[in-house]
């Protein structure tokens, strides 16, 4: 059932300013980590040991169980910022795209999706901020029909990641990415909305006026109760390719991504409109 009760109505812009509903990426849309799902690819192709698939599969074990907190979360970026300094930027991207469908279309919550397609139907932008890398998000947000993205950008010298961080898509970081995309699109924040699971998003759920919680971690659903936030629960990932019936016998090339993003979008508003009338 949805239980999102401002479902159909449409918004017209105004001279008060656009508006933006920004998602979080793992847990809230995808049910995995974004980072987690391409462990295998890229153990195959050479990128990833043994030792890091292990120690990748316990902290996505820890991240399913009880989401993370400040101090995991440093943790994990200082992990994850050595374990790929020397990766080659092409190879991951090529790895990304031709997995893609493979690894992350099972994984999408039909919440998530239909939330999404409601957003787009009342004329509202939808941005994918996630602390995940930018190779990663972007594909993944563009198969979900997004406006923008936010993530987390790794240096690169001579086609290769350093091992430094440019900028880090986390916690505060997130506000300064959607402040910067509100100056540049004309977002009025407190028209706009926001979607996390995690606690350590408080700072990107307060920076809208309708923040809501989805499938909170106990310290997020303490502080969404306290505030009188909405609370969804997510629990059904689907394939997208195949709830709309269209071929999946192939997997995804980089220059197919932004075809189906139309594609998907299309169907899911075509399949809630009908759904209303």
């Amino acid at each position: 059932m949805r239980t999102y009760a401002y479902a159909g109505r449409v918004d017209s812009p105004t001279a008060d300013g656009r508006v933006a509903a920004f998602f979080d990426l793992d847990k809230t849309v995808i049910a995995k980590s974004s980072t987690f799902v391409f462990s295998k690819p890229f153990y195959a192709q050479g990128l990833l040991n043994r030792r890091d698939v292990l120690e990748s599969s316990y902290a996505h074990f820890l991240f399913m169980l009880s989401g993370a907190d400040h101090d995991q979360m440093e943790r994990m970026r200082a992990h994850l910022t050595n374990m790929c300094a020397g990766w080659d930027v092409e190879q991951v991207k090529s790895i990304v795209a031709e997995t893609l469908h493979e690894l992350v279309d099972p994984l999408i919550y039909a919440e998530a999706a239909d939330l999404i397609a409601d957003h787009k139907i009342r004329g509202h932008d939808v941005v994918i901020v996630s602390a995940s890398g930018e190779e990663i998000v972007g594909p993944i947000a563009e198969v979900l029909g997004a406006s923008h993205t936010a993530a987390t950008r790794m240096v690169v010298a001579d086609g290769k990641y350093t091992g430094e961080v440019d900028f880090y898509c986390y916690g505060e970081g997130k506000v300064a990415a959607i402040e910067k995309l509100a100056a540049s699109e004309g977002y009025d924040l407190s028209r706009c909305y926001a979607y996390s699971d995690s606690v350590t998003d408080l700072p990107m759920l307060t920076a809208v006026g309708h923040p809501t919680a989805v499938n909170p971690d106990r310290n997020l659903r303490r502080e969404a109760v306290a505030k009188g936030w909405p609370i969804l629960t997510f629990s059904n990932p689907v394939s997208l390719w195949a709830r709309f019936q269209a071929p999946s016998s192939t997997t995804l090339a980089a220059t197919a991504v932004v075809g189906l993003s139309a594609v998907l979008a299309g169907a899911i508003s075509y399949r809630l409109l009908r759904r209303r009338s």
